[in-house]
């Protein structure tokens, strides 16, 4: 059996010349913010050379064509003006740590 390792997402990408470096993250059970939110805790790392990391991007976006297509996931673009103006509006008041972002 194979380690697999579960993610709620990515909390840095750093890139330092040929290496990319990913931040895996995940919810804390235990640790909250103010409104009572799980905190994102760092899990793990990938690091890869740059070269791996567009290939890696470039399947991801495949994928998440076949997700669209298939209805499991919208685009922004897709949605009404509404609908996507609240969503970037929730979005603009989370501020990405990453020096390489801001």
């Amino acid at each position: 059996m194979s380690n697999e390792l579960y993610a709620d997402g990515i909390g840095e990408i750093t890139i330092t010349g040929t290496i990319v470096r990913i931040d895996l993250m995940s919810l804390s059970a235990t640790d909250r913010d103010a409104n009572n939110n799980p905190k994102p805790v760092f899990r793990q790392r990938i690091i890869m050379p740059v070269d791996a990391f567009a290939n890696a991007v470039d399947l991801m976006q495949k994928a998440l064509g076949g997700l669209v297509e298939a209805g499991a996931v919208r685009r922004v673009g897709d949605m009404s003006t509404a609908a996507a103006a609240d969503i970037q509006s929730v979005q603009a008041g989370a501020s990405n740590a990453s020096p390489n972002f801001n």
